[in-house]
């Protein structure tokens, strides 16, 4: 069972696995080179203050500036607090008991040596890299430090040291000792747990950084693979809609050839059909082409291609769409504008797909309480279908908008233009709007058949 490592904020719960935190910066280098160098100074500073303000005679140590010498000693090793706070540590520890032993006026009424001591043991808890070794060493310098401080006690007791009016409940020597000890055990363990919170913190942003980056990596690999599960569709249903001008071209020709002899007219007619049929069907497979080409075969085999199927519903099923997409809660109406004219069958297809997208997007994600859907024939030249409806997007999540990247990339395929996106007077809308002629990539121009040379044999290969 996985558990959380030690000064990591629970709310992670992150499981128990070696973290090594990160180096200092050379920019957090130099701030602790400042800082030692600056302690020290202040350390030689209130050394000579606590000189200046001691009621007697002062030992001022070997040549009379040992006590100068330590208090900057003191502070000195922080300037590599962060790049090896361990070995700080037990200099630092070490050099606060030869102060305390051989300066005393210096250690008890110098603040920077206290600090110094205070840094030593934050930095040893916040940023060594081996949690065990910090530990124990955490409990060599805890034990010493608490041995030096009983000893003193003693030392006390045994030279009557300790005297006051003795005014208080407990006498002055019993007070001496509780109030030392129990500012010891905050300072030490202060400086402990503050450094511990100090790493959990910073492996904690760690870890929100590494998954925010994985779940850009997500976020992009699911766009990707919404794009080319978009592309199989629609090349699926390419495959349908040629399939059924291939059928067709087959059989017109069977009945040209059988009644060519005896009826001309009638083979002229069939021919007629045959070559409406070609066209169409080669002009289908250009809009695609480009998407076929593209499509990662390395996922096939991943997605898998299901067998194929008869021909989906196309725009004229709308009405029934609409229908059905109404009901518990939701009112959906459908209109349509403009004198109907047949649609290419990827068209037909498309157009029928992004309402359905549209619809489903709007029952699941919003708060709309109806929807409008338009179908508008722009002549021969063009068709637009318009979903809008006067919801807000629901407080719960509201999915990855990937169905917005199939219709933004089924649009696309087709040459047309899409719009998403909140209205401005409430509401969403989703509009696309598709060319009924694909459009040459340079010019953007109409293309027939025989601009983009592609001859009957393309459509020979299509039907094998």
């Amino acid at each position: 069972m996985s558990t959380s490592q030690p000064g990591t904020p629970p709310a992670t719960g992150t499981p128990n696995i070696e973290w090594l935190r990160p180096g200092p910066t050379r920019s957090e280098q130099r701030r602790d080179i400042l800082l030692g160098v600056g302690m020290a100074a202040a350390g030689v500073f209130g050394t000579e203050l606590a000189k200046g303000t001691s009621p007697g005679p002062v030992e001022m140590g070997a040549g009379g500036i040992e006590a100068y010498v330590l208090s900057a000693a003191v502070a000195l090793p922080l300037c590599f607090r962060r790049r090896y706070p361990l070995t700080v540590l037990l200099v630092v520890s070490v050099l606060f008991f030869t102060s305390g032993e051989r300066v005393p006026f210096a250690f008890a009424g110098n603040l920077v040596t206290q600090i110094s001591q205070f840094m030593a043991l934050y930095s040893a808890a916040a940023w060594a890299k081996d949690r065990r070794r910090m530990k124990l060493t955490m409990v060599v310098v805890f034990v010493g430090m608490f041995v030096w401080l009983f000893h003193g006690f003693v030392e006390a007791l045994q030279t009557d040291a300790i005297k006051g009016a003795d005014q208080g409940m407990l006498s002055p020597y019993v007070s001496f000792v509780l109030l030392n000890f129990a500012l010891n055990v905050l300072y030490f363990f202060g400086a402990y747990f503050w450094g511990r919170t100090a790493w959990g913190v910073a492996r904690q942003r760690h870890e929100l950084e590494q998954q925010a980056m994985e779940l850009a990596t997500q976020q992009q690999e699911n766009a990707r693979r919404a794009v080319i599960d978009e592309r199989l569709r629609i090349s699926r249903e390419l495959h349908d809609v040629v399939a059924h001008h291939i059928s067709s071209i087959g059989i017109q020709a069977g009945g040209a050839r059988r009644v060519m002899a005896s009826d001309p007219e009638a083979a002229k007619n069939a021919l007629s059909v045959i070559e409406n049929s070609s066209r169409t069907a080669v002009n289908e497979m250009r809009q695609l082409l480009g998407m076929l080409r593209a499509a990662d075969p390395d996922l096939d085999e991943e997605i898998g291609v299901p067998a194929l199927k008869a021909p989906q519903a196309g725009a004229d099923r709308l009405p029934a769409l609409v229908a059905t997409a109404g009901g518990e809660g939701l009112s959906v109406g459908f209109h349509q504008i403009g004198q109907p004219v047949k649609l290419p069958e990827t068209i037909s297809v498309s157009v029928y797909r992004i309402v359905q997208e549209a619809l489903t997007n709007v029952r699941r994600h919003s708060t709309a309480r109806s929807a409008h859907v338009t179908l508008r024939y722009l002549g021969d030249t063009a068709v637009e279908v318009e979903v809008i409806d006067d919801g807000r997007p629901k407080h719960a999540p509201v999915g990855s908008r990937l169905g917005h990247v199939g219709i933004r990339e089924r649009v696309g395929l087709l040459g047309g233009e899409s719009e998403i996106g909140p209205r401005p007077v409430g509401g969403f809308r989703v509009r696309a709007r598709i060319p009924l002629q694909p459009s040459s990539p340079s010019t953007g121009e109409p293309q027939t058949p025989e601009d983009s040379g592609v001859d009957s044999s393309a459509v020979e290969g299509a039907q094998q």
